[in-house]
Order: C-alpha cells, then sequence, then structure tokens
C-alpha cells in the first residue's frame, strides 16, 4: 500500500502537519486588516512547502484559502509513488465512462491532480501510457492539468525535461 499524498489528506489532518504563521499584510480591508494580524501562512513541516492567504479580512477565511492553496502547490510539486493497484477510489467516483468530472474549485481538485501527476512520473511523464492507467482519456488528462496553470507548466517542464514534446 502507497503512502497517501498530502495534498489528499482531509483539511484537518493536513493542518496537524503545518506550521502556522499569522501575520499582517497591506491591501484592502481597511484599518481593520492594518491592526490585526488576518494573513495566514502555512508551511508543511515534512515537505517546506508553504501557502499564504491575505486577501480576506478574516483570519479564518484566509486559513481556508491558505490551505487550499497549500493542497494544489503540494499536489504540483510533491511526488510520491504511484499505487500499482491502478486508480483510486477517490479517482473511480470522479470518472464517469472514460471522462474525468472534476471542476478546479472542488476541494477533491488538487488529490486528483497529485494522484495523476504521479502516475505520470510511473510512466516516464508519457501522457497515454498514465491516462489507461487511470481509465481516462488523454484529452481528459491534459484538460485535467489545464484547470492550473501551476500544473500545466509543472508538466511540461518535467516532460521536457525528458526530451519529450511540450503539451499543446
Amino acid at each position: 500500500m502507497r503512502d497517501v499524498h498530502p495534498a489528499a489528506l482531509e483539511p484537518a489532518e493536513l493542518l496537524k502537519s503545518c506550521d502556522e504563521t499569522r501575520t499582517r499584510r497591506s491591501g484592502p480591508g481597511g484599518q481593520h486588516r492594518n491592526k490585526t494580524e488576518t494573513a495566514v501562512v502555512l508551511i508543511h513541516k515534512p515537505t517546506g512547502i508553504s501557502a499564504e492567504g491575505s486577501e480576506r479580512r478574516s483570519q479564518a477565511e484566509n486559513r481556508a484559502v491558505a490551505l487550499k492553496r497549500l493542497r494544489l502547490t503540494l499536489a504540483v510539486e510533491h511526488r510520491t509513488q504511484a499505487s500499482s493497484s491502478g486508480p483510486s477510489e477517490l479517482w473511480q467516483s470522479r470518472t464517469r465512462g472514460r471522462q474525468l468530472v472534476i471542476s478546479a474549485s472542488h476541494e477533491d481538485y488538487a488529490s486528483l491532480v497529485a494522484e495523476a501527476l504521479d502516475q505520470l512520473q510511473a510512466t516516464g511523464w508519457q501522457i497515454a501510457p498514465a491516462a489507461e492507467i487511470l481509465g481516462v482519456t488523454t484529452s481528459q488528462l491534459c484538460g485535467l492539468f489545464k484547470k492550473s496553470p501551476a500544473a500545466w507548466v509543472a508538466v511540461n517542464k518535467r516532460r521536457e525535461a525528458m526530451g519529450l514534446p511540450k503539451l499543446k
């Protein structure tokens, strides 16, 4: 059994493995923003990857924003061993036929990106074999990454490093 990717952890579980810093940031919000520490910076202790939320006036809302950003950054930057037993239950629950049904704003998006990138790494960054293992079409797999500029750039950088052409 493979380790669970940090991006796939439940929010409370992921927060337990993070250091949280509260600070002040400039910007909209008036006096409330300038006098209180509403900005939240989360640092994932095992990887050192961090994310920040500072655009809201509420510390709780900024924590939620920082957590969502952290999950996506972990999904894009941190690799784990791909499962040899095929796609996860979460992945299977989001597919209909060979179509992948997910919005980039959905809380499961980062988990699916992490799983797809781990599978891509296992197949030498080849889209077709990874899509076959995951049970989706190549265009669906590419579409998953296109929903996030960071994921799209990461895939193309890794493919380029392997001597493969960039995806269009």
